[in-house]
């Protein structure tokens, strides 16, 4: 016993030693996130990437996409996705990729993370010769990562529910179509749901701007994430 309040006499000692205004800093996380597209003939919009608390949400599926998800998804418009660094406390950083990636190619983006309260994750990009497709996941965690290892997962392709998909020129904005991009009108179920894939002209709709190349199968992309410090 007499050792016991020794040990929390001495205890107290020390924190009360200690200046009030020393506080601990938290140690930043620095990771390399890298996407990187699977598809034959589908060129990504640039990628955003957001880090965030447990309370945010790119998206939900089966419930109607935000304005800056359908953006991403009609025009691989990601501005309004990586001001919510600002308009949204639950945001603390966004990151946007470099340009388009390209089939078979990739883009690796450096994310710094210093609280982990903030730890998770979301990314988003269009898939260009679509009408509303998107490749995303959501509150990928990155807290418990160590230095040098990595993560990795598959990303399947969501339909933003927000165009209908009729494959024409006129509303497909990548290189097969070249035509609009973001509407605000919403013509089709206005929910996020798997993306059942196109139709295109080889497969008998005869509107389509698509052609057999244009297919793609899940999963269309690849997240990698790889904690460098």
């Amino acid at each position: 016993m007499k050792k016991r309040i020794l040990f929390l006499a001495a205890s107290v000692g020390l924190l009360m030693g200690c200046p009030d205004d020393e506080t601990t800093t938290p140690q930043s996380k620095t990771f390399e996130i890298t996407v990187t597209n699977l598809t034959v003939a589908q060129p990504l919009s640039p990628i955003a990437i957001l880090s965030h608390s447990a309370d945010y949400h790119l998206f939900k599926v089966g419930e109607a996409a935000s304005l800056a998800i359908e953006k991403v998804a009609e025009s691989g418009d990601n501005s309004d996705l990586l001001a919510e660094k600002d308009s949204n406390e639950q945001v603390k950083a966004s990151y946007s990729g470099s340009g388009v990636i390209l089939p078979g190619e990739q883009d690796t983006l450096t994310v710094s993370i210093s609280d982990d309260d903030y730890a998770l994750l979301s990314v988003a990009s269009m898939l260009v010769n679509t009408n509303d497709a998107f490749i995303g996941e959501t509150q990928l965690d990155a807290s418990q990562i160590e230095v040098g290892a990595s993560y990795s997962m598959n990303m399947p392709v969501w339909d933003a529910g927000t165009e209908a998909n009729s494959e024409t020129a006129a509303t497909i904005p990548g290189p097969a179509g070249g035509g609009e991009g973001f509407n605000a009108a919403r013509d089709d179920n206005d929910k996020i749901t798997f993306h059942a894939g196109v139709v295109t002209s080889d497969d008998g709709l005869a509107t389509s701007a698509l052609t057999a190349t244009h297919r793609f199968l899940n999963p269309a992309a690849r997240v990698t994430i790889t904690r460098t410090e």
